[in-house]
Order: C-alpha cells, then structure tokens, then sequence
C-alpha cells in the first residue's frame, strides 16, 4: 500500500531518529489494520472528560505510520548505579535539538526531573511557558497540583520522575502535531527503559495516546491496569484540566489510589 505524503515524512523522521542512535537494520511487521492506521490525534488536555468515542477523521494526519512499525532491537536492562549516566547520555544524543518545528520557538529543552531509580514516573504532553524558562517539567500552577498529588501519595517529587511526550513547548500550548510527538517520543521512551519505573501514570489524553501507540477517549481508559515498556500504566486526567474542573480531582484520586495499590503505598495519616 502506497503512503501518503504525511506518513512518508514521518517515517522518514523516526528513520533518521534510529540512524542517530546508530540503529540502521530495521524490520516490517504486516499485522496493521486499515482502522488502525486512520487513528488520529484530536482532542486536547481541554477535552479530557470526553467519553464518546469520536469518528475517525480519514483527511487527518495519522497518530502512527502504523502500516510501516520499525523495531529497533532490545537493548539489555541498565544497571540502578547507571541510570544516571544512562540519561544524561540521551540529553547529550538530544543536544540543540532541531528535528522538528517546535525548536524554532523554544527557549529550554524540557528534558525530565527526578529520581533517575524511580519506581513512579509521570508523563504530561508538554511544556508550558514556566516550564519552558526554567527547563524543569510541572513547575506552575499544574505543577504545584501534581507536587500535592505526589505528596498525597506518600511520596516526594524527588522520589519519582517526572517527563512529557515532548520536551519543547508547543506555541500557545497547543496539542502537539503527530510528526512533532513521534519524532521525539523516542527519547521518552529511551528514559522510561532506562529509570524502569514499576508504575507509569499518563497524565491526560495526549500522553496516554503516545504511550499506547493508539487513540482512545480518557473515560475509556482510565480506571484499569494498561501496560507500556515494560511498566503497568495508568491513565488521569491531567493536572490542568484538573485546574479548571476541580470536581474530577476526586476521580483523579481514585485512578492514584490505583497506582498506589500497585506500589505498595499508603496515603500518610492526616495530622490531627
């Protein structure tokens, strides 16, 4: 089947990507679907209580060049002393990235934060403008939100990482492009195989599309154990979204209570 324009870029994109890292042999797996390969990116963190699954929109960029999977072969788990080196060798392999358009604007690369032997690890979508002036992920009012929710966990930020699917702020916030995602997700995905977190939590509809591989609504996902890279994954609402819709923290709170289970943790008492 021949490829669209869009499709052919981005995996021209995720090629070079993988020749970067000195990966050149690559393989095809013929197991896509036509449905599969028309799932497209369309809402935003705005519409993260959607629960009706939407129609797929043909005329749209696709998520994934699903009819074309590349596999990069498996690299040999990384030992806790070396994590740290392991990740700051993909912010050097990362350098003043250019790959895709959303350097023209950045001033920072959000690269992560945290514990390098994380056994949690969160995922937003991107950065937003504090994020982008002090190159650290969730440091405003989204932020401070996730720092009490990390707390009500019976953790500190310190204990766990924190990253998002793109590591430079999208203009005016908005929704990264397929091509923006899948050119650096890779890196992402380069960090959760190196921290190895038991638990992975996506925070809201854009960072649990990517690290799925596919497109559904929020309601749909949440509430259930998923796995990506080896790690169960969890799916919120964002702290955003929670910002502007403070009767979903609740919900919220419950998908914790899920992550928390899987870790082994309880909520600290209250002090009296």
């Amino acid at each position: 089947m021949a490829l669209s324009p869009e499709i052919e870029q981005a995996v021209r994109a995720r090629i070079a990507y993988f020749r970067d890292l000195g990966v050149f042999d690559f393989y095809r797996r013929d197991y896509a679907t036509a449905a599969n390969a028309t799932d497209t990116v369309t809402n935003t963190e705005e519409n993260d209580a959607a629960a009706p699954a939407a129609h797929l929109d043909l005329e749209t960029t696709p998520l994934m060049p699903s009819s074309l999977t590349l596999i990069a072969e498996t690299q040999k788990a990384i030992a806790p002393k070396d994590h740290a080196a392991a990740l700051q060798a993909i912010r050097d392999d990362i350098g003043d990235c250019t790959r895709c358009a959303l350097s023209a604007g950045r001033h920072t690369i959000v690269f992560g934060d945290g514990d390098p032997n994380a056994r949690l690890m969160f995922v937003g979508e991107g950065p937003g403008a504090d994020e982008d002036a002090q190159g650290l992920p969730f440091v405003g009012r989204a932020g401070q939100l996730l720092n009490n929710m990390i707390v009500a966990m019976g953790l500190r930020r310190d204990q766990v990482y924190i990253a998002n699917i793109v590591k430079c702020r999208p203009p005016q916030n908005r929704v990264p492009e397929p091509l923006e995602a899948n050119t650096c997700s890779p890196f992402l995905f380069r960090q959760i195989d190196v921290i190895q977190p038991e638990v992975l939590v996506a925070l809201g509809s854009t960072a649990a599309t990517y690290l799925l591989g596919g497109k559904s609504p929020l309601a749909a996902l949440r509430g259930r154990i998923h796995h990506a890279r080896g790690s169960k994954l969890i799916v919120t609402y964002h702290p955003a979204y929670l910002l502007r819709d403070p009767r979903q923290k609740k919900e919220a709170w419950a998908d914790l209570q899920l992550a928390m289970t899987e870790l082994g943790l309880k909520a600290p008492a209250k002090s009296q």
